[in-house]
C-alpha cells in the first residue's frame, strides 16, 4: 500500500491509502515524487467550499457546464487525490520504455499525453486525443479526480506514469530540483504567456496583473525581465508578492488597473473578469494578452470593439507543459534563472495535510530523494 494526499472538503486534507502502482503497460514508468508544488488552481477548492456552489451554478446556468466535464458534476468533491506538480525519481519502468531509466530525476507534466496523436504533434499536449478520447472528459490529468481520467494525485508515495518515454522529462544536470518544482504546470504556464510573445516583440513592454494565479504571475514577471523586456510592470495588492516581483527586476505597485500606459504583452493573472477586461484595454496596437486564470461564469464580457480597433489578441486556455518543458529546462540550465525564489513555503512531506492548506503564495512539499548508486 502507498499513501496519497486527499482533499476531503475545503480546508481539510488527510493521508489515504491505495494499492501500490505497478507498470500496467509496457510504456509505463513508476515515479517516486520527492518535491510537489501546489498549483495556484488547487487553492480554489482547498480554501473555499466551492463544490456545491459550482454544482448549483451549473444547474442554474450561471457556471459554464465545461467545469463539470473537467471536475465532475459535483466539482472537487472529496475524497479527491490532489496535486499535479512534481519532481520525482523513476523507480521502475515497463518493458517497452527506452528513453528513461530507474534512478533518473524527472519532471512529470500535469496533463497526461501520448506524444503521437495529431494534437500532441502540434504541441497541444494537454488536449491529447489519445488520453481524452473516451469517457466524455475534456482533460486527462493528475490530481483532478475520475472526470480527468482517475490518474491520482502527485502528493503520493508512488505514481504510475503512462507513455513514459514521451511524458517524463529528465531534469538537466546542474539544475537544482527545487528550481523546477513547478515546471510541470505553473512555471511552464508563465513561460508560454511571456516568452513566445516577447520573441515576436523584441524589447517589448510587459504588464502582469497578479493576485489570482499567484505564482504564475510572479514567474511571468521574472521570465519577462530575463528575456529582455524593456519594462515589466507587476500589479498586486500583496506586498510580499510585490517584493518577489521586484527581486526579479520588475516594477511593482499595488492595484489591479494599469495607469494609462499601453503594453505589448499582458499576463492576466487576477482570475477575474474585470482583470481580463483591464488587461485587454491596456494592450498596445498588435499586443497579446494571455489569460492564465479560471473564468467560471457562463458568459464573460470582453471589450471586443476596442480589441478590433487595436488589433489585439487574446489567448486563453490550458498550458501545454510537456511541449514547453524542453525549452524551459534548457533555459534554466543555461541561465540559472532562480524560479525557486517564488516559493514562499517549503514544508516536510509528512506535514502535507496541514501544509497544503496554508494560505501562502507558493507551497512546495519536500522529502529526501533516494540514494542512487552511480548517479
Amino acid at each position: 500500500m502507498v499513501r496519497e494526499l486527499r482533499l476531503l472538503r475545503a480546508g481539510t486534507l488527510a493521508w489515504g491509502e491505495r494499492a501500490a502502482p505497478e507498470p500496467a503497460d509496457p510504456g509505463d514508468a513508476i515515479v517516486r515524487p520527492f518535491l510537489a508544488g501546489r498549483c495556484d488552481g488547487d487553492t480554489v477548492p482547498v480554501h473555499r467550499p466551492v463544490s456545491r456552489i459550482l454544482q448549483a451554478g451549473m444547474t442554474l446556468g450561471l457556471v459554464d457546464p465545461v467545469v463539470g466535464r473537467i471536475c465532475g458534476t459535483v466539482p472537487f468533491r472529496g475524497p479527491l487525490a490532489i496535486g499535479h506538480e512534481c519532481v520525482g525519481q523513476v523507480t521502475a519502468v515497463g518493458s517497452g520504455v527506452r528513453a528513461v531509466r530507474p534512478g533518473q530525476t524527472v519532471v512529470v507534466p500535469w496533463a497526461v499525453s501520448c506524444g503521437a496523436c495529431p494534437p500532441c504533434r502540434r504541441g497541444l499536449t494537454s488536449t491529447c486525443a489519445t488520453t481524452t478520447g473516451s469517457g466524455g472528459g475534456v482533460l486527462a490529468a493528475f490530481g483532478f479526480g475520475a472526470s480527468a481520467g482517475g490518474w491520482g494525485g502527485m502528493v503520493t508515495d508512488l505514481i504510475r506514469v503512462p507513455f513514459a518515454d514521451h511524458l517524463l522529462v529528465p531534469v538537466p544536470v546542474g539544475v537544482p530540483a527545487a528550481r523546477v518544482a513547478a515546471a510541470g504546470d505553473n512555471l511552464a504556464d508563465a513561460w508560454r504567456a511571456v516568452v513566445p510573445p516577447l520573441a515576436e516583440r523584441e524589447g517589448g513592454t510587459v504588464l502582469v496583473l497578479g493576485g489570482g494565479a499567484k505564482s504564475i504571475g510572479l514567474y511571468a514577471a521574472g521570465l519577462a525581465v530575463a528575456h529582455g523586456a524593456a519594462l515589466v510592470d507587476y500589479l498586486d495588492d500583496d506586498p510580499g508578492r510585490r517584493r518577489i516581483a521586484e527581486s526579479f527586476g520588475a516594477r511593482a505597485r499595488p492595484g489591479a488597473r494599469p495607469a494609462g500606459r499601453r503594453y505589448d504583452v499582458v499576463v492576466e493573472a487576477t482570475s477575474r473578469a474585470a482583470g481580463l477586461r483591464a488587461g485587454l484595454r491596456a494592450l498596445a496596437p498588435g499586443g497579446i494578452c494571455t489569460a492564465v486564470g479560471y473564468y467560471l461564469a457562463a458568459g464573460t464580457r470582453l471589450p471586443l470593439m476596442r480589441m478590433y480597433a487595436t488589433d489585439a489578441t487574446l489567448r486563453v486556455g490550458v498550458s501545454h507543459a510537456r511541449a514547453t518543458l524542453p525549452d524551459l529546462l534548457e533555459f534554466l540550465r543555461r541561465t540559472g534563472f532562480p524560479a525557486e525564489n517564488v516559493t514562499t513555503l517549503t514544508a516536510g512531506w509528512d506535514d502535507a495535510p496541514t501544509a497544503y492548506a496554508a494560505r501562502t503564495t507558493k507551497l512546495v512539499l519536500a522529502r529526501d530523494p533516494l540514494a542512487v548508486p552511480g548517479v
